[in-house]
């Protein structure tokens, strides 16, 4: 995560009296950076991630509980800033059209600078055994966005929320198998996801 730089290979003195934020930050950023290397949430252990930091594995447990607890606060805290980055790249179009091709691509880009985070988040072990009602957020966007398209004459009035459904569901697909078959020949996602659009909003994109 950029917002923390790495403490491997060094220790970590104690941190000043009312700094235990900043360490829980740091504990967050240093799972983080690990959850996206392994791409397992199992993988990972307490420990590991003190190393990571540079502290005690007292340390982490006196701000996690366990694990999930630590696994869950870092997804929770990756989604948001993802959320923050999609709402960025939409406010850059210039229609409702283009607003929704642009927070589409952002999460295609973000796959490919973290697929193991994207494997967490979506594919792993925690994923099916805790409910994470945050990842709502980018689906409700989603929604609105088409929404917006249909609102403007640039989609054909539909339910936005099956349609986001569809939508999502392809746009899922693209990228996990990207991650999970890196081999195949895939072609561009800016190119899928414009047919995605055209096919399952039924509004032809925006220029670039």
């Amino acid at each position: 995560m950029d917002r923390t730089s790495s403490a491997r290979g060094g220790g970590r003195g104690r941190n000043p009296r009312g700094q235990g934020d900043r360490l829980r930050e740091d504990i967050l950023g240093a799972a983080l950076r690990l959850l996206d290397e392994l791409g397992d949430d199992q993988a990972l252990s307490m420990r590991a991630v003190a190393r990571e930091v540079g502290v005690a594995a007292t340390s982490v447990y006196i701000h996690f509980a366990d694990r999930d607890a630590l696994v869950l606060a870092a997804l929770e805290r990756f989604h948001h800033d993802l959320v923050q980055a999609v709402d960025r790249a939409e406010s850059g179009a210039a229609d409702p059209v283009g607003r929704l091709r642009a927070r589409v691509l952002v999460l295609g880009a973000w796959v490919q600078r973290h697929p193991g985070l994207y494997k967490v988040l979506h594919e792993s072990t925690l994923n099916q055994r805790v409910a994470m009602p945050f990842k709502q957020a980018l689906a409700e966007g989603t929604t609105a966005a088409i929404q917006r398209c249909m609102d403007a004459g640039l989609a054909p009035a539909d339910d936005a929320a099956t349609v986001s459904l569809d939508l999502r569901a392809a746009v899922h697909g693209a990228v996990s198998m990207r991650v999970n078959q890196p081999a195949v020949p895939w072609p561009p996602l800016e190119e899928q996801v414009d047919r995605f659009i055209v096919k399952l909003v039924g509004a032809a994109p925006a220029p670039a």
